[in-house]
């Protein structure tokens, strides 16, 4: 018999059926003639074999009814003390053998803290995203034919309202569809007022306030591009294209600013 044995490498690997031919063919030799290294080899089986058991089995884990109900009196306790809480916890240890036990509890507890924390972040709206203008690929803008004499004729409100199920859409496109109502106005690119039309493509939700070129300044543009064209001095598809196109510049375009004027002043400027 060979005097020197097998190492627990080769052997359980020769259990696993890892070694090359050559390998095995050696180590299967060597156990045929080795009492000593089959032992050794059925006791790394069954090793092997208890692990994997023992792996499978559920780990029962104490209540933390208990341990909770410990330290809920425990901080009723410190509450009416001059010491303080966080030095009393370090002063505190638990039954020797409640310890584990109360090593679960505290564990459940930090797991119920930070549930509720996450349900909370979860619950709270996100701040809302600041759109000035819309994104072009998104809302290029859309209009509809109509003489200019027709529509300046109709007594129309500076928008029209938009269909909730099609807010919703918009909302969604733009990435803000838990956004709180007082957020953004859908607002109509090219305004049904110029003949703009209720497709989604010229809709995009525009910030009511967090930015100077807001919903109620692009209001004071849409109202004075209306009078220009129904006065004579716009064309009609020149000003649809400039409110499409850049709605901000050309807004410092018909009203001469770099920045939005107050409601007295746009008075005058109309």
């Amino acid at each position: 018999m060979n005097d020197v044995h097998l190492d627990d490498r080769e052997l359980v690997m020769a259990l696993d059926g890892e070694l090359p031919p050559k390998d095995f063919k050696r180590v299967r030799s060597h156990l045929e003639a080795c009492w000593t290294c089959r032992a050794r080899q059925h006791e790394l089986d069954k090793a092997v074999s208890n692990f994997v058991q023992v792996h499978k089995q559920p780990v029962p884990f104490p209540s933390a009814a208990g341990p909770r109900a410990l330290l809920k009196a425990r901080m009723g306790e410190m509450a009416g003390q001059k010491t303080s809480p966080l030095r009393a916890l370090r002063r505190w240890h638990p039954p020797a053998g409640s310890r584990y036990a109360w090593i679960g509890g505290m564990c459940a507890a930090v797991l119920l803290v930070a549930i509720v924390a996450d349900r909370l972040l979860m619950e709270r709206p996100a701040p809302a995203v600041v759109f000035a203008a819309p994104n072009p690929s998104l809302t290029p803008g859309a209009a509809v034919f109509e003489p200019p004499k027709q529509l300046c004729q109709e007594s129309l409100p500076k928008n029209k309202a938009v269909p909730s199920n099609l807010r919703r859409r918009v909302l969604a496109e733009y990435g803000v569809a838990n956004a709180p109502t007082q957020a953004y106005e859908v607002d109509y690119l090219i305004t049904p007022a110029l003949g703009g039309s209720d497709d989604i493509h010229n809709l995009w939700p525009h910030s009511y306030a967090h930015t100077e070129w807001n919903a109620s300044v692009k209001d004071q543009l849409e109202d004075r591009l209306r009078v220009m064209v129904c006065q004579g001095q716009l064309d009609l598809p020149t000003a649809q294209r400039d409110i499409a196109a850049n709605w901000i510049e050309a807004y410092k375009k018909y009203f001469h600013t770099d920045r939005p004027l107050r409601a007295q002043n746009v008075s005058d400027a109309n």
